[in-house]
């Protein structure tokens, strides 16, 4: 019998540290240990109630077959009509895809959109499986190591000079993931420009919008103008602003050409995601959304203070994030990789963080702060036992 090969380009793909490391904190506790975890970028809210209503009533109103590939038409419809009141963006429901999850509408547009020999610029710090995404597209990542100095958001400069005949798309995400910057609208308004001059389509990770802080906009690329609207390709979710990560949704917005492609690929390996999942979709857009500002509060409040015990340990710098629900300290000086950090700090005061390395900066790792305010001050107080015994 001949020996089981894989392909070249699912077998390069390594592990997602991010889970890797929320599964051994689970495994630890489960053995009885004391574990206070920052790995999982997952909010520790219950999901909206009315939210969660609407999901129930669709059950028991028999909504439990099959809904067409890009999703069910109410949902686009409450789709396309929150992009164009919230972000300025004027899409029909037939430019809308319903996936599972923002990280599948990811996946299929790079899929569909990149090619053999084409490249993919990823700014630095970024989420972890942009990289992975964009190869097993056959295309090739290329990255743009944006500086401390400047928050680490890319300038227009370091986005120019990474652009080569070969470049196909940039993927752009604020606030972002691991860093939690927000670009402001000067400043997208000169990488959209440069985009546009190079023929450079952009790929809007948009999922963190709801999550700003200290009176920050959110401003879509693709909002700037209609040609603008033309080269960007928006992307969206439920998990993050309305707690729903367990329910897998997540869409994006795009030319009819790429819409037409994911289309017929989603129609190939998922069909549309769960039927009734999309009805508490459709409750969460048009339903009340005090809930979005009730999270706010919370998370505005916890980021302060992790960013300010973090901040305040010697040896350590930080940038302040600005959205979202991340901070990324440098613990550089300490001596250690991002990985053996991790894999110490976990071992010796039950503390999860997630390595810098596979979000591309090695000498950082990442805290969550989407758990509570109790985890949070009793991970920090090991965390900086840690730190003062390095």
């Amino acid at each position: 019998m001949s020996e089981l090969t894989i392909n070249k380009r699912i077998a390069s793909i390594p592990a997602s540290v991010t889970l890797g490391v929320t599964s051994k904190a689970k495994a630890m506790k489960a053995a009885g240990e004391t574990v206070y975890s920052f790995a999982a970028g997952e909010p520790d809210f219950d999901t909206p109630e009315h939210i969660k209503a609407a999901a129930v009533q669709a059950l028991a109103d028999g909504q439990t077959k099959y809904a067409p590939v890009p999703g069910l038409p109410a949902l686009r419809s409450a789709i396309s009509n929150k992009l164009k009141v919230e972000n300025g963006l004027n899409y029909a429901p037939e430019q809308i895809v319903v996936s599972c999850g923002a990280k599948h509408s990811l996946f299929n547009i790079i899929v569909a959109l990149c090619d053999e020999g084409e490249e993919v610029i990823v700014p630095t710090p970024y989420w972890l499986s942009y990289p992975e995404m964009i190869r097993v597209s056959g295309a090739t990542p290329v990255f743009v190591r944006a500086s401390q100095d400047n928050d680490y958001k890319m300038t227009p400069e370091e986005f120019e000079a990474a652009i080569t005949p070969k470049t196909k798309a940039i993927i752009f995400n604020s606030p972002s993931n691991p860093i939690g910057v927000v670009y402001n609208r000067s400043e997208i308004e000169k990488l959209v420009e440069i985009a546009l001059r190079h023929n450079v389509y952009i790929i809007a990770d948009e999922i963190y919008e709801k999550l700003l802080y200290d009176g920050a906009e959110h401003v879509s690329p693709g909002s700037l103008s209609p040609e603008a609207q033309e080269m960007v390709i928006t992307v969206n979710g439920f998990s993050k602003a309305y707690s729903m990560t367990g329910w897998r949704l997540g869409y994006f917005a795009g030319p009819q050409k790429l819409v037409k492609a994911v289309n017929a690929l989603q129609g190939h390996s998922t069909s549309s995601p769960s039927t009734f999942s999309q009805y508490g979709a459709v409750a969460a857009l048009e339903g009340p959304q005090d809930c979005l500002k009730e999270m706010g509060v919370a998370f505005a409040e916890r980021r302060n203070y992790i960013y300010d015990r973090v901040s305040a340990i010697d040896g350590i710098t930080c940038v302040k994030p600005g959205g979202a629900f991340y901070v990324l300290p440098d613990i550089s000086k300490f001596g250690l990789d991002s990985v053996a950090f991790a894999e110490k700090l976990l071992t010796e005061e039950g503390v999860a963080v997630v390595p810098g390395a596979p979000f591309g900066v090695d000498g950082n790792v990442r805290l969550s702060y989407a758990c509570s305010m109790e985890n949070i001050e009793k991970g920090l107080d090991g965390f900086e036992r840690f730190i003062k015994s390095l």
